[in-house]
Order: C-alpha cells, then sequence, then structure tokens
C-alpha cells in the first residue's frame, strides 16, 4: 500500500493543486497561450504517430517477410536509434543542416552563393524538423512490436490469401496488417506519449507545447498552480490516448489457432525490390543513428580534451550515483511488491498493481510538478520542527538533495521494474515456494533462496533498463535536481542551448554508449 500511494501521490498532487491554485491564472492561460501550447501538442503527437507508425510498420513488415541484401543485419540496426535520445539528435541535426553547417557551407562554395538571400533553404527549428526527428528516434517501439506480430503469424493466412488471388500488398493490407494492428497500436502509443514527454527537441526547434508551458509557467512565471494546471491537461490527453487505443479495439480478439500454426519463411526478393528494401531500411536507421551518432562523435574527437573536464566527470558521477539508486530502490520496491500481491491473496493489492504502471504514461514535467511542490511543504515543515525543537537548521533535506530526483526517477519507470518482475515469477511453478514452505522455510527465505536464484536474470535487465532510462530522462531532470547538479543529460542540453555543442559532445556520447548497452540487451533477449 505504501509503494503504491508513493507511485501514484504526484498524479494526485498535480490534481489537487490544478483545483486548488493559490493564483488561479487558469483564465488567462485558456484566453491566450494554452490554445496555442495544446494545438502544437496535438499536431506533434499525431504527426509523429502517423510518421513512426509508418515507418516502424513497414520496416517491420520487409525484415519479417523477405530476404534482402543486408536483411539480416537491418534486423538489427534498425532497433539502434533506441539508444540516442531525441533532443541528441535535434543538436546534432541542427549543427549539420544550420547556415554555418557543413551542408549550407559546402553549397555555398559549390554554388557561389554569398549569403542566405541568394538561395533556399528549408528552416530548421520548425515543427517539420521536430516530427522528423522524433519520429527517427521513436520509430524502434513500433518497429519491435510489430516485427514480433508479424513473425507470430500462420503461413496458412499468407497461402489462402495468395490463393484468393491477393498480391503482396494485398496480404498486407487486408491480412498481416489488420493481425499485427494490436501491437503496432500499442507501439504508436508509445512512441506518442514519449512525444508529449519529450522537451529537450522541442524547445531546442521553438516549437511551444505543454511541457514547455509547463516550464514556462513554473520557472518563469514563478506559478505553480498554473503549472498545475498545464500538467492536468497533459494528463488528460495522455490518460485519452490510452483510453483511445482500447476503446479501439473495443471487443475485437486476434488468436493464432495452434493446431494451423506454421512458421512463415521469409521470401527472397528480385535485384531490384531488394535494393529498394534495402535503401527502405536504411534511411530510418541513418536518420535514427548513424546521422546524430557521427555528429556528436565527430566532436567528440575533435574536442578530446574535454574528457578530463572536472565538470564533466562530476556530471558523469551524479548521473551513475542517482541513476544507480533510483534503478536499485525501483527494482526492490517492485519486486516486494509484486512478491507481496502473490502472497496476501487480496483483492485491494491486485487492484493497486496496474495503477502502479501510470507513472509511465505520465511525463516528467507532469512528474516533476507533482513531485515537487508537496515535497518542499514537507521539507519546510521537517525543518521548521527540527529548528523548534532543537535550535538547529537542517535546512532543506528532501528538495536541497537528489532525494526528489530518485523519487521521480522510481515514479517514472516503475513499471518496467514491476512488469519484470511479475513476469518473471510468473514463469515459476508455484510448486517450488510450496514445497519450500513445507520445509519451513519463512515467506522471506522463500524469496531469498527460491524467487531470487531465478529471476535473477530478468531483475538484471529491469535495473539496466531503469538506470538506462533515468541517465536519458531530462524534463524531470531538469526540474528537480538541486543547484549547481548537473547529470550528462542536463549537461549536453544546458550546452546545446548555448549552440556549444562541442562541449556537450563528450557527455553525449557517454548517454549514447549506455544507450546502446540496454539496446544489446534487448536485441540478445529478441534474437
Amino acid at each position: 500500500m505504501l509503494i503504491a500511494a508513493l507511485v501514484m501521490m504526484p498524479i494526485a498532487a498535480v490534481v489537487w493543486i490544478a483545483f486548488n491554485p493559490s493564483d488561479n491564472i487558469w483564465p488567462h492561460l485558456l484566453s491566450t497561450t494554452l490554445p496555442r501550447y495544446l494545438r502544437n501538442t496535438l499536431v506533434l503527437m499525431t504527426s509523429v504517430g502517423v510518421l513512426a507508425g509508418a515507418v516502424g510498420t513497414g520496416a517491420a513488415w520487409l525484415i519479417a517477410r523477405y530476404r534482402f541484401p543486408l536483411s539480416r543485419w537491418l534486423e538489427w540496426l534498425l532497433l539502434l536509434p533506441l539508444a540516442i535520445p531525441a533532443y541528441v539528435g535535434a543538436y546534432a541535426l541542427v549543427d549539420l543542416l544550420e547556415y554555418a553547417g557543413p551542408v549550407q557551407t559546402g553549397l555555398r562554395g559549390l554554388m557561389g552563393w554569398q549569403s542566405a538571400r541568394d538561395y533556399w533553404f528549408p528552416e530548421i527549428r520548425s515543427m517539420g524538423a521536430a516530427v522528423i526527428v522524433l519520429s527517427a528516434a521513436l520509430y524502434p517501439y513500433i518497429y519491435l512490436l510489430a516485427r514480433t506480430a508479424f513473425r507470430e503469424q500462420s503461413r496458412a493466412t499468407e497461402e489462402v490469401a495468395m490463393s484468393l488471388g491477393a498480391g503482396a500488398l494485398g496480404r498486407f493490407f487486408r491480412v498481416g496488417l489488420p493481425l499485427a494492428r494490436p501491437a503496432i497500436a500499442a507501439g504508436m502509443a508509445i512512441a506518442m506519449m514519449e512525444t508529449v514527454n519529450d522537451f529537450g527537441t522541442v524547445d531546442y526547434f521553438a516549437v511551444q507545447t505543454l511541457t514547455t508551458g509547463i516550464f514556462s509557467v513554473w520557472l518563469e512565471s514563478n506559478n505553480a498552480g498554473g503549472a498545475a494546471q498545464l500538467a492536468s491537461v497533459v494528463l488528460v490527453l495522455v490518460i485519452f490516448l490510452v483510453s483511445m487505443e482500447k476503446l479501439s479495439r473495443s471487443k475485437t480478439r486476434f488468436f493464432a489457432m495452434s493446431n494451423r500454426y506454421r512458421t512463415i519463411e521469409r521470401t527472397p526478393l528480385p535485384v531490384g525490390a531488394g535494393l529498394l528494401a534495402t535503401l527502405a531500411c536504411l534511411i530510418p536507421f541513418a536518420m535514427g543513428f548513424v546521422l546524430p551518432a557521427g555528429v556528436i562523435l565527430n566532436h567528440a574527437l575533435a574536442n578530446a580534451g574535454l574528457w578530463a573536464d572536472p565538470d564533466l566527470l562530476s556530471a558523469l558521477w551524479n548521473t551513475v550515483a542517482v541513476g544507480g539508486t533510483a534503478a536499485a530502490l525501483t527494482v526492490l520496491a517492485a519486486v516486494f511488491m509484486v512478491y507481496g500481491v502473490r502472497l496476501s491473496g487480496r483483492q485491494l493489492p491486485r487492484m493497486l498493481l496496474p495503477l502502479t504502471t501510470i507513472g509511465y504514461a505520465a511525463p516528467g514535467a507532469v512528474l516533476g510538478v507533482g513531485i515537487l511542490i508537496p515535497l518542499a511543504v514537507m521539507d519546510n515543515a521537517l525543518a521548521d520542527a527540527v529548528e523548534a525543537l532543537t535550535g538547529i537548521d537542517i535546512g532543506l533535506i528532501l528538495t536541497g538533495s537528489a532525494v526528489a530526483l530518485v523519487l521521480a526517477y522510481g515514479v517514472r519507470f516503475f513499471a518496467i521494474a514491476q512488469g519484470a518482475a511479475d513476469a518473471a515469477m510468473g514463469r515459476i511453478s508455484p510448486s517450488l515456494p510450496m514445497a519450500a514452505r513445507s520445509l519451513g522455510r519463512t515467506r522471506g527465505q522463500v524469496l531469498g533462496q527460491i524467487y531470487a536464484p531465478l529471476i535473477r536474470g530478468s531483475v538484471g535487465s529491469a535495473l539496466l533498463l531503469v538506470f538506462v532510462d533515468c541517465v536519458k530522462e531530462l524534463p524531470a531532470t531538469l526540474l528537480l535536481r538541486p543547484f549547481n547538479f548537473d547529470t550528462l543529460a542536463t549537461r549536453v542540453h544546458e550546452q546545446a542551448s548555448l549552440e556549444n555543442l562541442g562541449d556537450a559532445s563528450p557527455a553525449a556520447v557517454l548517454v549514447i554508449l549506455v544507450g546502446l548497452s540496454a539496446v544489446a540487451m534487448l536485441a540478445r533477449a529478441n534474437r
């Protein structure tokens, strides 16, 4: 109950503050900035969902059904954009295509142009560029789920469609796509929720969304109630998105008939079609990984002396310490909660368990509002009480340290740890713990001697995944970090915001390397 309360507390706090603000600026927001924030968020979210969905689904279909040049390599290379945060991709794209970048500089030298008035070049910092960058970073969510769904379909359905005269496109749109629809819809929902959560990309491209509005109203206007009201709009938007995805499926069910199931064999493509398929898969991989990784690595090598910068080393230590602490506590809490729910046999804990996953759908900026304001009230009350009793001013313990940041990471990524623990324990036969109990082992000993060795791999994977997400998380970190406390993500954001990508590149390379470790583990698990 305590763990569930901690996880759901920020969401409840946002709703409470939104309805009970100290200074109600809702009418002002409604008549001025809110329509623009909401419109931009909806356009960005929908565009990214459609583009990432098309790219991820198309690539998954080609990889799952056909053999063509480099297809075995591209099957895993298409996952690599997961290692690069979208905001790093945004910084790299602008650095490459801006007026002083190598592309425009090369065009001016080649064509003899003297200034920007002599030629037209698309605006880089725009809504369109934000859609492309976010789609390139988020399509792997759809690709991974859709590839699995396409592979699990039976060869029998393909043969029936072929016998009825359906061509390749007909089989895709009338058989493969409808059967994979739940997986594709789930992937698109994740991509759209990550788009709502994004701050670094939209801030750098000057696209005003609800997330940037939370930062503006809170940090610039110093109005926590207004920030909570904007955060509540984001919550409504996310809940609406998840609800629409579930309602769209209604009572439709998708089953694989085991007695007719035969694995689909990939069909070799002719030379011309195979080259086109290779090119189609290389483009998202190049946009999502090769371009940003290449630009960042080039800057990192050109500024090799920055690797010994004390500020970088401090940011690295802060990232490892806070992310590692958050990952360990989150996974331990998830294992404890899942095991406790299984032991209790009561209905209320079982009902609370799925509710604890709501933090993953809530953007980091929303959690920042819901955590910092209640903790600040508690912190001040605690400091005043200690000073009144002892005469010692202990300062702000909770909000003046990384405690709030650890709590935010735990709430945000509790769903990952809880899902891994629940799945791992669900694979263990109930007869094993029963036998241990019959031999006199306590419940704690059963957890330590029976479950722990058997779920060690899943717990280790959950630790790594939560840690990687903590390293990449930007909005919550910007709002909740103590003064003069930088992580790798905030250092990248701050230096890039100052147009100093060279200083940001070492930290960005470290973030990418951490992300690659998680992608490698994910590829190994899905091999």
